[in-house]
């Protein structure tokens, strides 16, 4: 009789997380016990009020914040173990993350920002690679242009390009579209859909659009630090509209 094969690990997986912080005011409790389980390719949309905890829960799961208690795991890998060292190695490939600011480094064309991860990983293909990925985000002619010399959409677009370049497992944005306008928002939006679904990658987008949020296939709403709905999509508008 063929055995069962053992059922996928989630890629994020939260308990009880809690995060408290210091203000002058007293200690102030920005998350309150977050339990969360990510599959492998899922799509999934944080909403919330601002202040609700969203970007704090973020850069938890990146790594990028410790929580005052709890267990944070990534990938199969137990935030608690590594040192920051170790969780800046792990973000570099297992992770790729989209803010709403861009983040680019001005100094540095195009083709450099997005060839800088993979040249830090090792990678002898890092400017073949990099070309390539700038022009699936259309910004192949612009591959020698500085951050200052592009729009604001084709700054975020050398972004997505720069968080997909290692093909991590998890991809994280946080409000990605918040300084863009509308209908370039739409076209980053479209972009970020059409590039984890080419690689398969699991996405956590952060966003107080809900329009946005619908477009994954799993909504979690946050509310004073605390998860207060989570609901899956039959039919995510990605799907409907493509």
């Amino acid at each position: 009789m063929p055995s069962t094969p053992a059922p996928t690990p989630p890629i994020i997986r939260l308990e009880d997380i809690q995060l408290k912080l210091a203000s002058a005011g007293g200690e102030v409790n920005i998350l309150r016990g977050i339990d969360l389980t990510v599959a492998a390719g899922e799509t999934v949309g944080i909403v919330g009020p601002s202040g609700s905890g969203k970007s704090t829960l973020m850069m938890v799961i990146g790594g990028l914040e410790r929580p005052s208690s709890g267990r944070v795991t990534i990938a199969g890998t137990d935030f608690a173990r590594l040192d920051e060292d170790g969780l800046a190695r792990f973000r570099r490939d297992r992770v790729g993350i989209v803010f709403q600011s861009f983040h680019l480094i001005g100094t540095m064309s195009a083709l450099e920002n997005v060839a800088v991860p993979l040249e830090l990983a090792g990678r002898r293909d890092a400017f073949e690679r990099a070309r390539i990925l700038l022009e699936a985000v259309g910004l192949g002619g612009r591959a020698l242009h500085y951050p200052g010399q592009l729009s604001g959409g084709e700054q975020q677009r050398v972004a997505l390009a720069r968080a997909f370049a290692a093909e991590p497992a998890l991809l994280l944005a946080d409000e990605p579209t918040g300084n863009l306008d509308l209908a370039t928002g739409r076209v980053v939006m479209a972009l970020l859909f059409d590039l984890q679904a080419r690689l398969g990658t699991t996405l956590v987008l952060i966003t107080h659009d809900a329009g946005l949020a619908e477009r994954c296939g799993r909504v979690v709403e946050l509310a004073d630090g605390r998860i207060v709905g989570d609901r899956r999509q039959t039919r995510p508008l990605q799907a409907a509209h493509g």
